[in-house]
């Protein structure tokens, strides 16, 4: 990758279908940074925004460290030039306000009014550009009595619905293993910038895209509402398996792995049967049809497991494949880097990064045929774009620049 970033090796002069769209963001973490950086990764312009003195906490976060710096920022602040402005002080909001003349998109996170108070709301900034569109994502919306409700992706997990129907009846309802409510709401944050887009063409305005994260996840949640309130139905916690549908769980292999197999339909029923041996229950009335598999799901998955329990997933695996049965262990991350489909639709991306030396990151979703996506850098330094954003772009004076550093605006 090459570029004004991390340095690297791939794809610095690939173009991507949203070449010349300039997008600002502010915000942290990761709601409205994800949003601006999926339009990054297909190919917009991106200048984040971040406070002079701390910036984004993203640059702190993951799991693991190198060296003590986080290996979750390269990833989630790839393609982006990095700026700093204290937006809490007049003289940053207007440098924002200049930014904000200039692009097509401004991607926001914090809670309702904040912009407003910086003198930076949609309205406001309308008034110099017209076109811009503005993706603002919080817990619970622009609008509404719950509207300044302080609200992290995994309130709005709860809220949605989501945390509900997770885990199993007798445990708390667990969190799923990666911040899903805000990476949801990311998703409708980018289709409704592309949906803005698109109606600016035909009439030369922008508009707010209002993203709440609990609206987000709860648009996922398919019937459940609909159901409790016409019949008084309640989704239960069903753990691993998939309610009302059966066989479709996962089961224990001898080398002590998991194994999900999914033979919920009834030629791919038959087939499992016939690789366990047991091609008679296939005609089995308990098992005859959807609704009875359904109800004896205990006696399938009972009959599975204890197959699957005598052999190891990667014989498992192989036996299921050539029956055409969907199967597939519990992928780990040493998995995946294994498997060769990940490297063949480059989904892992080898890359190197000045500081953390080469890293394998995840690669662009979805693919493109004419126009794909590029990893151009990786998250830059803070601030690392100053110079570049304010002095080439906005014509600030140099002094001027300093002046303002040393005020601690930028």
């Amino acid at each position: 990758m090459s570029g004004p970033g991390a340095g690297g090796e791939a794809n610095g002069d690939a173009k991507g279908p949203l070449e010349g769209l300039r997008v600002v963001e502010m915000g942290t973490m990761l709601a409205g940074p994800l949003c601006a950086r999926l339009l990054a990764d297909y190919g917009a312009d991106v200048v984040k925004i971040e406070d002079p003195k701390r910036g984004d906490i993203g640059r702190d976060w993951g799991r693991h460290k190198l060296e003590g710096k986080s290996l979750w920022w390269p990833i989630q602040g790839r393609n982006k030039r990095c700026v700093t402005i204290n937006l809490r002080e007049p003289e940053g909001q207007e440098l924002a306000r200049q930014l904000c003349d200039r692009a097509d998109i401004l991607v926001e996170n914090f809670r309702p009014g904040t912009l407003e108070r910086w003198g930076l709301g949609p309205e406001r900034l309308a008034e110099s550009n017209p076109g811009l569109v503005v993706a603002r994502v919080s817990g619970f919306g622009q609008s509404g009595p719950a509207r300044e409700k302080a609200g992290f992706g995994v309130v709005g997990e709860a809220v949605g619905g989501l945390r509900y129907t997770t885990g199993y009846p007798d445990q708390a309802p667990p969190r799923v293993g990666v911040s899903i409510g805000d990476e949801i709401a990311s998703l409708f944050a980018v289709i409704g910038v592309l949906l803005a887009l698109q109606s600016r063409q035909r009439s030369g305005r922008g508009q707010v895209v209002d993203v709440a994260i609990y609206e987000a996840v709860f648009a996922m949640m398919e019937s459940i509402v609909t159901e409790y309130a016409r019949v008084g139905g309640l989704p239960e916690r069903t753990g691993s398996r998939l309610p009302g549908v059966a066989p479709s769980n996962v089961y224990p292999t001898a080398d002590e792995e998991w194994v999900i197999i999914a033979a919920n339909a009834e030629n791919v029923f038959r087939r499992l049967m016939a690789v366990l041996g047991q091609p008679e229950l296939a005609d089995d009335p308990r098992f005859v049809d959807h609704a009875s598999r359904a109800a004896n799901y205990e006696v399938l998955d009972e009959t599975i497991g204890s197959w699957s329990s005598q052999r190891s997933g990667d014989e498992i695996i192989a036996m299921l494949d050539e029956a055409g049965v969907p199967a597939s262990k519990i992928y780990s991350p040493a998995d995946m880097l294994e498997d060769p489909h990940f490297w063949a639709r480059e989904m892992l991306v080898e890359t190197t990064d000045r500081v953390l030396g080469e890293l394998t990151i995840p690669g662009i979703v979805p693919k493109l045929s004419a126009t794909p996506g590029a990893i151009r850098w990786l998250g830059a330094d803070h601030g690392e774009h100053n110079e570049e954003v304010f002095e080439q772009e906005l014509g600030l004076a140099t002094e001027r620049l300093e002046e303002l550093r040393e005020k601690g605006i930028v």
